[in-house]
C-alpha cells in the first residue's frame, strides 16, 4: 500500500460545520470541574477507540500504524488532563454515556462493505467537532496555561479529524468517501443543534 498522503485535508467541498452554540462556553466555565471530569474520560475513551480498530483490522497496516500512533497520543493527553485536574485539588469521575458519541456510533452502517468507512468517518466528525469545542475553550479561559494547553488540544484535534478523513480516502477508494462524511456531517450538525447544552466536551 502507497504511504498515506499527510498533506492537509481540502475542505471546501465538504459539509461545513456548524458553529456550537453559544451559551455551550458559558456552560463550560460554569462548570469546568465538570468540563475537564468529561475531557479526562473522553481522551480515555479515545485511545481505547483506536486501539478497537487496531483489533479489529490487524491487516491493514496503514490503518494499524495510524491507530497505534493516535492510541498513544490520545493516553497522554489523557495524562495530562489528569494532571491538570489533580492539581487543581479535584476527583476524578466515573466514565458516563455520552448520548453524542452514542447518537453517531448508531449511524455506522453494519454492513461489511460500509462498516470501516463510517467508522473512520465518525472518529473524523467527532475531532472535527473536538477541534472546534476546544478552541473556544482556548479562547474563553482566563488562566494562560489553560488556553496554551487547550489550543494545543485544538490543533491536534483538526489533525487527527483530517487523518480519520485522508485513511477513509485510502482504504476505502471505490466508496464515494466525501459524499458519506457529508451526509455524516449534515446529521451531526443536526444532532448537535438538538442536544442539550452541557459543561462537557459533547
Amino acid at each position: 500500500m502507497a504511504e498515506l498522503d499527510l498533506q492537509p485535508v481540502d475542505a471546501a467541498a465538504l459539509t461545513a460545520l456548524q458553529p456550537t452554540d453559544v451559551g455551550w462556553i458559558t456552560c463550560v466555565l460554569d462548570d469546568f470541574e465538570s468540563f475537564i471530569q468529561d475531557h479526562a474520560s473522553a481522551e480515555k475513551k479515545a485511545s481505547g477507540m483506536a486501539l478497537s480498530m487496531v483489533a479489529h483490522y490487524p491487516d491493514q497496516a496503514a490503518l494499524v500504524q495510524a491507530m497505534v500512533d493516535l492510541a498513544v497520543e490520545e493516553l497522554n493527553h489523557y495524562k495530562e488532563v489528569m494532571g491538570l485536574l489533580m492539581a487543581k485539588g479535584m476527583t476524578p469521575a466515573a466514565d458516563r454515556k455520552d448520548p453524542y458519541v452514542t447518537a453517531l456510533n448508531k449511524l455506522v452502517r453494519k454492513d461489511s462493505r460500509f462498516f470501516l468507512l463510517d467508522r473512520l468517518l465518525v472518529g473524523a466528525i467527532v475531532e472535527r467537532r473536538g477541534a472546534e469545542r476546544f478552541g473556544l475553550v482556548a479562547a474563553h479561559v482566563q488562566d494562560p496555561k489553560l488556553a496554551k494547553f487547550y489550543h494545543a488540544i485544538a490543533k491536534s484535534e483538526a489533525r487527527h479529524w483530517q487523518l480519520f478523513l485522508r485513511l477513509a480516502r485510502d482504504l476505502c477508494p471505490n466508496l464515494d468517501v466525501d459524499k458519506r462524511f457529508c451526509e455524516l456531517a449534515q446529521q451531526e450538525n443536526d444532532l448537535v443543534a438538538r442536544l442539550p447544552l452541557r459543561a462537557a466536551l459533547h
